[in-house]
């Protein structure tokens, strides 16, 4: 009797010792998971937050202001990023004008007078970029066209589908530009090229990019892509 008390024991112990050996072995491949999961954590953490290469000839510091850089933009598109041939591209100038008018890219930026100014581009989602903006004047466009000065809107639209409209006043008393450079660095395709509008004082989504055709109107009531969508159509900074 006293031996299959042992036995028994003998049993429970060594089913004691199994359960507690599991939970040590599972104790160890957490811990090794862990390990691994902070490690890969790490990895990615440093391949998506570490800075890419600065553009060539790109500048970070203008008349005394610190400029955020190129890469700080993040891509905000419809349709993805638009890759347009400079050699084939064509800017019209249409609606309440005199004669349409349909610009190359050299026509516009070796014909027109060119303007530099640092602006900041505030996007709704919550982060900004001060950057230095290398353009021709909207108006500029606009006269060689002969607009109607009694129109209310112009309305831009870009080479993936997306719209925005702003108010005519705004765009000539405000000296809005589009611009070729950023950062003294010829747009790349992911910041618009050939042109993007600095909407100044506004947010990101009135900065159209990619831009196609500049359509004077009247149509007060146009809502553009993210306005039809319930974003505010002054798109008015604070």
């Amino acid at each position: 009797m006293q031996n299959a008390y042992r036995n028994e024991a003998s049993h429970v112990f060594l089913r004691e010792e199994a359960v507690n050996a599991k939970k040590v072995l599972l104790s160890v491949i957490l811990g090794l998971i862990v390990v691994a999961a902070a490690f890969a954590a790490d990895v990615l953490w440093n391949i998506f937050t570490t800075p890419s290469a600065p553009y060539p000839g790109e500048i970070r510091v203008y008349d005394g202001q610190k400029l955020g850089s190129i890469n700080d933009f993040r891509l905000e598109a419809i349709n993805g990023i638009q890759y347009i041939d400079a050699n084939s591209y064509l800017l019209t100038v249409t609606g309440l004008v005199k004669k349409d008018k349909a610009y190359t890219y050299d026509d516009v930026i070796n014909n027109h007078a060119s303007y530099e100014k640092v602006v900041t581009l505030e996007c709704v989602e919550g982060w900004s970029v001060k950057a230095l903006w290398q353009g021709v004047r909207v108006k500029d466009l606009l006269e060689e066209a002969g607009y109607d000065q009694s129109a209310q809107v112009v309305i831009f639209y870009a080479q993936d589908g997306y719209s925005t409209s702003l108010p005519l006043s705004y765009i000539v008393n405000s000296n809005i530009m589009i611009a070729y450079k950023v950062n003294n660095v010829t747009l790349p395709a992911k910041e618009g090229f050939p042109f993007q509008l600095v909407a100044e004082g506004k947010y990101g989504y009135k900065w159209i990019k990619w831009l196609t055709t500049i359509d004077v109107s009247n149509d007060t009531s146009f809502l553009g892509y993210w306005e039809s969508r319930g974003y505010d159509n002054g798109g008015n900074l604070p």
